[in-house]
């Protein structure tokens, strides 16, 4: 499946056996990688605690669709992804909400 930068999408993950899989929710955050591969940065809905990395991810920061719990961005997660794992999209994020985690990717990483 095609994906863009902002894009909050659903992917399927599988255990190391190969036997059970997880979906979870990424934020395309860089999309034209080779191989067909992009770089994604986690969601969770796992609120009870915000670390310094991390920011809650509204219902306002997507320019459409939504999710389906109040979640959270974790920036220090961030890793390459096979396109080819995307289940669905959930949306897209606001060009202010993609700017506000661009600086907090250069922030953690200390690249910008």
């Amino acid at each position: 499946m095609e994906v863009r930068r902002g894009e909050l999408v659903l992917c399927e993950f599988y255990f190391s056996d190969a036997k059970q899989r997880k979906l979870r929710p990424v934020i395309v955050f860089r999309d034209n990688l080779p191989f067909d591969d992009f770089v994604g940065i986690p969601v969770s809905s796992q609120l009870h605690k915000l670390h310094d990395d991390e920011s809650l991810l509204e219902e306002a920061d997507l320019e459409e669709g939504g999710l389906p719990k109040r979640s959270k961005v974790i920036v220090r997660k961030t890793f390459v992804i096979s396109k080819q794992v995307v289940v669905k999209k959930y949306g897209s994020l606001t060009a202010a909400r993609f700017q506000q985690l661009h600086q907090d990717f250069c922030r953690y990483f200390d690249c910008c």
